[in-house]
C-alpha cells in the first residue's frame, strides 16, 4: 500500500531508485544508457518542495520493508504525471511493478485524476512495451532529454529524448 513518505525515508527511497534505474542485472535499468546515479536526497527534497501539489509515495510491504515508490502530480484538466516509478529489482519478476502502477493510478484516481501521463527515454523500447501491455498509449509528444545537467546522470548515448505515454483512469478508482 502507498504512503507518503517523510524527511526520513529520502536515503532509502533514493538508493532504491537508484538500484533499480541504474543498476545492473535488471531489465528495467537505463545501464548502458545512462551513468551515474538517477537521483539523490537532495534532488528529492528539491522535488518535493519545489512542486507542492505533488505527491511522492512508498510502497512498504507488511514487513516494514520499502518494495517501490512513485511520484504522483497534478497537472490540471484531470491529467496526473506519474514519474519515478521505481520496484525494488529483487522483486521485479514477482509481480511488484504491476503492482505499483495499480496502486498508483488507484490513487490518483482517488484523488482526481482521468489520465495518468508520464515520459519514458525512448530508447527503453522494453520498458515502453511494458506500459503499453498495461494500457498506455505513445501520444506522438516527445520532451527533449537535458543534456549537460548532470543531476540525473550522464547520458551515454546522444540520440535521447522522452516519449509521452497517456492511460485514462477508472473514475470509480
Amino acid at each position: 500500500m502507498f504512503q507518503p513518505i517523510d524527511e526520513g525515508d529520502l536515503g532509502a527511497i533514493a538508493d532504491l531508485m537508484n538500484r533499480a534505474y541504474r543498476g545492473t542485472g535488471s531489465w528495467n535499468s537505463e545501464d548502458g544508457i545512462i551513468a551515474g546515479d538517477r537521483t539523490s536526497p537532495a534532488l528529492l527534497r528539491a522535488q518535493i518542495s519545489e512542486t507542492p501539489v505533488g505527491s511522492f509515495l512508498k510502497w512498504v510491504d507488511p514487513g516494514g520493508t520499502l518494495r517501490g515508490c512513485v511520484w504522483l502530480e497534478p497537472l490540471g484538466d484531470e491529467i496526473w504525471y506519474l514519474g519515478s516509478l521505481a520496484a525494488d529489482p529483487d522483486q521485479q519478476n514477482a509481480g511488484l511493478g504491476r503492482q505499483l502502477l495499480a496502486g498508483a493510478e488507484q490513487w490518483a484516481g482517488a484523488h482526481g485524476a482521468r489520465r495518468i501521463r508520464m515520459s519514458v527515454v525512448n530508447v527503453r523500447d522494453t520498458l515502453i512495451a511494458w506500459y503499453v501491455r498495461r494500457g498506455y498509449h505513445l501520444t506522438g509528444a516527445t520532451e527533449p532529454f537535458p543534456y549537460g545537467d548532470q543531476r540525473f546522470g550522464t547520458p551515454l548515448r546522444d540520440d535521447l529524448h522522452f516519449v509521452v505515454l497517456e492511460r485514462a483512469v477508472d473514475a470509480a478508482a
